[in-house]
């Protein structure tokens, strides 16, 4: 997805802490014994360049801890392919702190890539609720929170108010505008993110929660995908591109490609993350004035969201450890939060910033993101997530180009992660 950049940019700000060679793997520190000393910090895609200047600051108090800003690749996969090839035996101690995707928490920590991390020394308690159960596995803080982000439904509310129609609440409420609505006005009906990559992991997952359904249980060793939610879930999107109201190019889109097409007046109604909806709105953008957010539709009424985002983790084999815990304290503090939102446009963890007025002011989609990241939920947790994207990808594209149902699909997929996780 450029889901990494849209939880940051919505999702990834990937952020990596690197250092000089130990070729033991031991700890090592600045000759004080304090496992403190120079640090690295590689992240991929920061679009907005916020991160430079926080990183400044960092450097300006802390002189004997400088960092140094080094871009991984754009591509999720691409990064998620460089760290994993490190970490696994390349050069296992160059990266101190990796800000990992969400999603990858439970896999580093199996792998004995992440160290445990102290509870007591992170403001825990002050981030939104949900996003601590994606730093977490096997009842252990295994990250620290950096960004998280929740999936909205953007809707041409110009549009809606000519038509006399509240934004949908209910898959019933989409589909029917989708359908009877959009064509009027030229547009497409519906959009998410349905090319066979990560977004489509995120969609299909969003689908099943909403239905009440879920993927995997027990930290990805049970698996729970063959319900009739599921069967629902992906149904109504195979529904969708079989009558034409998801049209037929959201096969082909990512987070940049779908935003874009609503962007420039193509469609109704998109699913998306936070920053689709800041460049919706800016100055340039053919439908800036025009756009309005909401929580995902479901089923009965308001749906479920996938938690996007990125936490900061430890390596195990990180040179100067206690620069690496004190640098995530400082990325995740009230003041440098608060920046991550106005410089970056991406959805800070901490829970008050969603109630402060001028922040509210500058970005009113604040109230309705809180609102979807307290009722999300994460990707399925397994030690073998990227197999487990994999699997759901591949399915449910099948499913969406209607080669094959929803309900051999479903079935399908619990073989596919059964196999996955050894089960």
């Amino acid at each position: 997805m450029r889901w990494m950049r849209a939880a940051g940019r919505g999702l990834l700000v990937l952020a990596v802490v690197l250092t000089g060679y130990v070729a033991s793997g031991a700890r090592a520190d600045d000759g004080s014994g304090s496992g403190r000393g120079p640090i690295t910090l590689a992240t991929a895609g920061d679009l907005t360049g916020y991160l430079g200047p926080l990183l400044q600051g960092w450097n300006r108090t802390h002189p004997g801890e400088k960092v140094t800003l080094v871009e991984l690749p754009d591509s999720a996969d691409e990064t998620h392919a460089q760290m994993t090839t490190d970490l696994r035996g390349g050069d296992r101690s160059r990266f101190d702190v990796l800000n990992i995707d969400v999603a990858w928490t439970s896999e580093f920590a199996a792998a004995g890539w992440i160290r445990p991390l102290p509870r007591d020394r992170f403001p825990l308690k002050s981030f939104l609720p949900p996003v601590v159960g994606t730093a977490t596995y096997d009842g252990q803080l295994y990250a620290v929170p950096y960004v998280t982000n929740a999936g909205l439904l953007l809707y041409r509310k110009d549009i809606l108010a000519k038509e006399g129609v509240a934004p949908p609440r209910t898959w019933a409420e989409l589909e029917r505008d989708a359908k009877s609505i959009a064509p009027k006005y030229g547009l497409g009906g519906y959009a998410g993110q349905f090319l066979p990559y990560e977004g489509l992991t995120v969609n299909a997952a969003e689908a099943v929660y909403s239905a009440g359904g879920s993927i995997l249980g027990d930290e990805g060793e049970r698996v729970t995908v063959d319900s009739a939610a599921a069967r629902e879930g992906i149904g109504f999107l195979a529904r969708g591109v079989r009558e034409g109201w998801i049209p037929k190019a959201a096969l082909t889109y990512k987070e940049e490609e779908s935003k874009q097409a609503f962007q420039d007046g193509r469609l109704l109604f998109l699913r998306n993350w936070p920053y689709a909806y800041v460049a919706a709105s800016a100055k340039g953008s053919r439908v800036a004035g025009e756009v309005g957010a909401v929580p995902l539709p479901g089923p009965h009424g308001p749906g479920t969201s996938v938690l996007g985002g990125s936490n900061l983790a430890v390596n195990t084999h990180a040179r100067h450890p206690d620069s690496a815990e004190r640098l995530i304290a400082y990325l995740t503090g009230e003041r440098v939060q608060r920046q991550v939102l106005t410089r970056g446009a991406l959805p800070p963890v901490r829970a008050a910033l969603y109630d402060d007025p001028e922040l509210i002011r500058r970005f009113p989609y604040l109230p309705t993101l809180r609102a979807s990241v307290l009722a999300a939920a994460p990707r399925p947790k397994s030690p073998r997530y990227d197999q487990v994207s994999l699997a759901v990808q591949a399915v449910v594209h099948d499913a969406l180009t209607g080669h094959e149902t929803p309900e051999s699909a479903v079935r399908r997929l619990a073989r596919e992660l059964a196999a996955v996780s050894g089960h």
